[in-house]
């Protein structure tokens, strides 16, 4: 079938301290780099041959994926040495597709969580003809988006910015991240420089009288491009609300990885990962969380809707909610932590230093 551009590049600022030693797409989300959830749905979907368009830690992908057989896939690695945008770096990987002039090839963003039916944006593209066709999705709130209205066959009118006033709210319908591009096109696209796709080649495009289609697919889609979103897309393929095939366990209200240690009364729900090596001490309750590899959580903690990293630690009677622990940060004991804190990687919070209650 198709063979397809992954872009895998970003520095993902708005992630740190999850993206100090590791690559976006790589940070575990349901027990396996998020990565993995994308290469398996692809795959999935009949597309056997990837490239990745690699550039921040870059050298981290192919010791862990190889040549992409265990997947079914076959996978190529392209590394930007400066950053070149999503066009610059499509453009970058041009010379590894195998495709003829007039075949799709799919493009799809690191960092978009989706249930996407890849199979129909496919048929969507080659019956319509376009030269390029869109993955939209409909979002109740579309002020944090830019907007992709479309005529009544699907056929894109515009790209319009993040609308400021009621009035530039002219549809819900947003980019949600997944392309099939004529391979043609990608060939125009210009090479060596910075470029947005969104903002430059698909408005381009559309000024040159070219053909965009867009096709709503308003199933499970998320950004994860914040902690908080990346928690809650973690937790929601453990409870088998957003589907993927690379889950290493069956769905249910938590997944624990092997080598991870629980102890008997502890508490797991709402879709929480332990990682390998990780452990979970005796009365402690977690909620909604990712408690990475070798991660430790003491007697008596509370952790809801967080991410503890690699080899960090939570102290006895700890309260985090919505919170971010770097790898090898300490939380240290009776610390009380809310929503939009990170900790970074390696730093020590002592017992008691952080309250919003009394220390009574």
């Amino acid at each position: 079938m198709t063979e397809a551009i992954l872009l895998v590049g970003g520095k993902g600022t708005r992630l740190r301290p999850l993206t100090v030693h590791t690559p976006k797409p790589m940070v575990p989300a349901a027990g396996v780099p998020f990565l993995t959830h994308q290469l398996a749905r692809a795959r999935a979907a009949g597309v056997e041959h990837i490239v990745l368009a690699t550039s921040y830690l870059a050298e981290v992908f192919e010791p862990y994926f190889g040549d992409g057989s265990a997947l079914g896939l076959h996978i190529e690695y392209v590394t930007e040495e400066e950053p070149l945008g999503t066009g610059g770096a499509i453009r970058n990987v041009a010379s590894r597709l195998h495709s003829g002039p007039d075949e799709p090839v799919l493009v799809f963003n690191g960092d978009i969580l989706t249930g996407l039916d890849i199979r129909a944006l496919v048929r969507t593209h080659e019956t319509s003809g376009a030269d390029v066709s869109l993955h939209l999705t409909q979002v109740t709130d579309p002020r944090a988006y830019g907007l992709v209205p479309t005529d009544g066959t699907g056929r894109v009118l515009a790209f319009l910015e993040k609308p400021q006033t009621p009035e530039e709210i002219v549809t819900d319908q947003i980019n949600a991240g997944a392309y099939v591009f004529r391979r043609s096109v990608i060939d125009t696209i210009p090479a060596g420089r910075v470029v947005s796709v969104e903002r430059e080649t698909f408005p381009g495009l559309l000024a040159a009288g070219a053909h965009l289609q867009g096709m709503v697919d308003s199933t499970y889609w998320l950004d994860l491009g914040t902690p908080a979103a990346f928690v809650r897309g973690s937790a929601d393929l453990v409870l088998g609300k957003a589907p993927s095939p690379a889950v290493p366990g069956r769905c249910g209200d938590r997944l624990v990885l092997p080598t991870a240690r629980v102890a008997p009364d502890a508490k797991l729900a709402g879709g929480t990962v332990v990682g390998e090596g990780a452990f979970v001490a005796e009365g402690a309750r977690v909620f909604g969380s990712t408690i990475l590899p070798g991660a430790v959580i003491e007697p008596g903690a509370v952790v809801t809707d967080s991410l503890i990293g690699t080899r960090a630690r939570v102290g006895e009677r700890a309260v985090l909610t919505g919170a971010v622990i770097g790898d090898g940060a300490v939380v240290g004991a009776r610390n009380e932590l809310r929503e939009g804190v990170r900790v970074w990687c390696d730093a020590r919070i002592p017992a008691g230093a952080v309250r919003f209650s009394s220390d009574q």
